[in-house]
C-alpha cells in the first residue's frame, strides 16, 4: 500500500516552472493522506492568480496516479496558511533569495 512518504516522493516530479523547483521542495505540499487506494492531497500555490492553477492540480493528480495502489486521487487548494519563502527547503530559498 502507497504511504504518505510515497506521495511526497512521487510529487517531487512535478516542478513548477516559473521556478524550476519541485513543489515539495518549495513547500507548497501541505499534507497528503492514503485510504482505500485514493490519495487526498492538499497543497497551496505560491500565489492566488497562478496561471498555471489548473495544471499543477493535474500534474499532481497523474503524478500520484502513477503509483500502483493508488485508484483516485482529489487535490485541495488551501490558502490558509498563505504560502512563503520560509515554507520552502534551505536550497530553494538560497537560489530564489530567500535566506
Amino acid at each position: 500500500m502507497a504511504t504518505k512518504e510515497d506521495i511526497y516522493e512521487a510529487i517531487k516530479t512535478v516542478i513548477d516552472p516559473e521556478v524550476g523547483f519541485d513543489i515539495v521542495s518549495m513547500g507548497l505540499i501541505y499534507d497528503a493522506e492514503v485510504k482505500d487506494n485514493h490519495a487526498d492531497i492538499k497543497m497551496t500555490l505560491s500565489s492566488r492568480g497562478c496561471p498555471l492553477h489548473e495544471m499543477m492540480v493535474q500534474w499532481v493528480k497523474d503524478a500520484v496516479l502513477k503509483l500502483p495502489d493508488i485508484d483516485s486521487v482529489s487535490v485541495e487548494i488551501v490558502w490558509e496558511p498563505q504560502w512563503n519563502i520560509s515554507m520552502a527547503s534551505d536550497e530553494v530559498k538560497k537560489a530564489l533569495g530567500g535566506v
